[in-house]
């Protein structure tokens, strides 16, 4: 599956998380580039790719070899949801419904 987020954090600062996050899920980094990571383990593989938009922007894009709503994809979500109080840590998440 394909997710994708937008903030306003820098994407080094989005990489270093993302190479602090993925590690405590048993994933192992297997491709480091200047901006993306490959993450491989027992949930799947994962790639995520980062670039700045728009000029204050960054694109966060996550890829996983995985089909459906998997352990991996909900991690994915819960990484966006860190980065998202990493910009904002003030913000109260509230259900929406």
């Amino acid at each position: 599956m394909r997710h994708f987020f937008r903030c306003h954090t820098h994407p080094d600062d989005v990489l270093a998380a993302a190479d602090e996050f993925f590690p405590t899920i048993a994933l192992t980094r297997t491709q480091n580039s200047a901006r993306g990571r490959s993450f491989r383990g027992e949930l799947g593989t994962l790639d995520l790719t980062v670039r700045m938009e728009g000029g204050h922007y960054t694109f966060v894009e996550a890829s996983t070899d995985q089909m459906g709503e998997s352990r991996l994809d909900r991690n994915v979500k819960k990484f966006f949801v860190r980065l998202h109080k990493q910009a904002d840590p003030a913000h109260a998440l509230d259900a929406a419904y």
